[in-house]
C-alpha cells in the first residue's frame, strides 16, 4: 500500500526545525539591531531607537521561539501563537513597506520586504507541520 501521508515523526522534525530555525535567524537579526542599530539607521532609513526596540523584542521572541522549539514534545498551543505572531509580524511589515511608515530608504523598503518573506515561509512551514498533528500537548 502506498501513501502520501508523511509520519508523524516527520513532521515534528520539521516543526521542531522550522521554530529553531526561526530562533536563529530572529535572533541574529535581534543583536544587528541592538549592536548596530545606528549604522542601519543610516542605511535602513529607520530610526535607530525604533531599531534598538524592535531587536529588543526580537530577542525576547527568539529566546521564547527557542524554548517552544526544544520541548518534548513541542506544546501546540505554544507553537500556534509562534505561527499567529509570524503571521502578524509579516503583515506589519508588509504594511509598512508599502505605506513607507518610518521613512525607510529604498534599501529599507526592500529589506522590510525580504525579511517579511522569510518570516512569512517560518509561518508557513510551522502552520504545515501543525497541520499535520506533529505536535501534542
Amino acid at each position: 500500500m502506498t501513501t502520501t501521508a508523511v509520519p508523524v515523526r516527520n513532521r515534528l522534525g520539521l516543526l521542531r526545525a522550522a521554530l529553531l530555525l526561526d530562533a536563529a535567524v530572529t535572533g541574529v537579526n535581534a543583536v544587528a539591531y541592538l549592536a548596530a542599530a545606528g549604522p542601519l539607521s543610516r542605511l535602513l532609513g529607520y530610526d535607530a531607537g525604533l531599531l534598538r526596540g524592535v531587536g529588543a523584542f526580537l530577542l525576547v521572541f527568539a529566546a521564547a521561539v527557542a524554548v517552544v522549539g526544544t520541548r518534548v514534545p513541542v506544546p501546540r498551543p505554544a507553537a500556534v501563537a509562534v505561527v499567529a505572531v509570524n503571521v502578524a509580524w509579516t503583515a506589519a511589515s508588509l504594511a509598512a513597506a508599502a505605506t513607507g511608515s518610518g521613512g525607510p530608504t529604498t534599501l529599507g523598503t526592500v529589506w522590510t520586504v525580504l525579511q517579511a518573506l522569510v518570516v512569512g515561509g517560518f509561518a508557513a512551514l510551522q502552520a504545515a507541520a501543525l497541520r499535520g498533528g506533529a505536535a501534542r500537548g
